[in-house]
């Protein structure tokens, strides 16, 4: 089959990790994307995969990124000028590495704003310093003091990344089915279109039905991708964009004491802060209320300002349903109180029925809620691109977009997915995506309840967060 060439990438081509949203992106890349591969190289720290890039003449560095070795390592790649970094790590720092290939003219994009290791478990530092608020202001600022340098895509995967490319997609689906002129151009114009629609939030609301043939077995953490990944980000607190529209901070919950004050932090781990929420196929469900970028980009992106104060603002946040083996995982990490020592993640061919639903849940609108999304099968990714499953490839396919995105906008500087042309980079993506679906609910978090205990709730306006959060 003949796949489309998006772009050119001139000079080195550094990926940096290869766990499974690494070497599921590799043949993306390698279908759309020339460059030259003689200047591949992946630096990793596991010898896991070192047949594998030999055998596909891939350049290997077998050795873990760290404070004291990563510009000498870095500045040897690139001797020219030119060339781009994919990061795909954990436990290596998202700004330096940025920092780096600002100065080195290079091109760059990560998933998530990784600190050095430290960051998230075994330390003292207080809760609130412990979210991604802090992590995104210091990139912002970054940003801001290297303005129209190489280009730097922060935060781009799946959620975040596509999610805000979705979301931009959905509230024009929404306008249109309302009878609401929209034709947004600037961050001004789409802030505008949200408050005009009435948009109160928007969940990234996803549900992993992925099924592996196999039992987990007791004690393994097993998920449908990185592990490590889910265990920092859900042992950070819950953390989410606050909407305007918002009366009631929940229990435990925390305003920034800095900063532009869009979003909130709860005193408990994501992956212990259940929510309501719904996607389609199962209806109502229970969601983890894991801190991700998108929880603060969006509302960020979407605020609407009137002579200096702030006069709307969508609540945003992440509402996962992770692969039943990664609840139960969860369930038994909670429990023990240690991280796991053993850890798997369900390769496609080990998947025997199942997919992911990702999209985003808007609500408080017209028309009450509406998901709009991808919805991929596990059946279809395999038989889309080899070596990831159906969450995988949601995530592989919106780096691929992205750096389609950077290479076509190669003087953007520092850049995060709401900021990017939603339409050329879901051009890109769409192939991989499975279905993308829009669906209408009557569906509220008031609703769908067995009986009524004691808890907090606000029953005169639904869209409360309160509403939302389970005890």
């Amino acid at each position: 089959m003949t796949h489309a060439i998006h772009a050119r990438i001139d000079g080195p081509l550094v990926m940096i990790g290869f766990g499974s949203i690494g070497r599921g992106t590799l043949p993306l890349i390698e279908r759309h994307i020339a460059f030259d591969r003689r200047r591949l190289t992946v630096i990793e720290p596991s010898g896991d995969h070192a047949a594998f890039l030999a055998a596909g003449g891939i350049g290997h560095l077998q050795l873990a990124l760290t404070p004291e070795n990563y510009a000498s390592v870095l500045r040897g790649l690139f001797p020219d000028g030119q060339g781009f970094v994919v990061n795909l790590s954990v436990d290596v720092s998202s700004l330096a590495v940025m920092a780096l290939c600002q100065e080195l003219g290079v091109q760059y994009l990560d998933t998530v704003i990784e600190p050095w290791p430290g960051f998230y478990f075994g330390n003292d530092v207080p809760n609130a310093e412990r979210t991604n608020y802090p992590l995104r202001e210091e990139m912002r600022a970054f940003g801001r003091s290297v303005a129209g340098g190489p280009t730097a895509v922060s935060c781009c995967g799946a959620n975040p990344g596509m999610a805000s490319w979705l979301f931009k997609e959905a509230l024009l689906r929404l306008a249109a089915d309302t009878g609401v002129e929209a034709a947004p151009v600037r961050r001004e114009d789409w802030a505008q279109l949200a408050m005009r629609l009435g948009v109160k939030g928007v969940h990234v609301a996803e549900r992993d039905t992925q099924v592996s043939a196999r039992p987990k077995p007791q004690g393994v953490f097993v998920n449908t991708w990185s592990v490590d990944g889910l265990l920092s980000e859900g042992y950070q607190p819950a953390e989410l964009g606050w909407g305007t529209h918002e009366r009631h901070l929940p229990p435990g919950g925390h305003r920034f004491d800095d900063g532009p004050g869009h979003a909130i932090w709860i005193d408990r781990p994501g992956a212990d802060t259940r929510v309501r929420s719904w996607c389609p196929g199962v209806g109502p469900q229970f969601g983890y209320l894991i801190t991700h970028n998108e929880a603060l980009s969006i509302p960020d992106y979407f605020t609407v300002r009137e002579a200096g104060r702030v006069i709307y603002r969508p609540t945003c946040h992440y509402a996962y349903h992770p692969c039943n083996d990664a609840v139960l995982s969860l369930h038994e990490t909670n429990g023990a109180g240690h991280l796991p020592q053993e850890k798997h993640i369900l390769g496609a061919e080990e998947i025997v029925s199942g997919g992911d639903d990702l999209g985003v849940l808007l609500y408080g609108h017209a028309k009450g809620a509406m998901w709009y999304g991808s919805r991929l099968t596990n059946a279809a990714a395999r038989s889309l691109a080899p070596y990831q499953n159906a969450t995988g490839l949601q995530v592989t396919s919106a780096v691929l977009a992205a750096m389609v995105w950077a290479a076509e906008n190669p003087r953007a500087g520092v850049v995060e997915a709401d900021e990017m042309d939603h339409a050329r980079c879901l051009e890109v993506q769409r192939p991989y995506l499975g279905s993308v679906e829009c669906h209408y609910t009557d569906w509220t978090p008031l609703r769908h309840r067995i009986n009524r205990f004691a808890e907090l709730r606000d029953v005169d306006d639904p869209w409360q967060f309160i509403n939302f959060l389970a005890p």
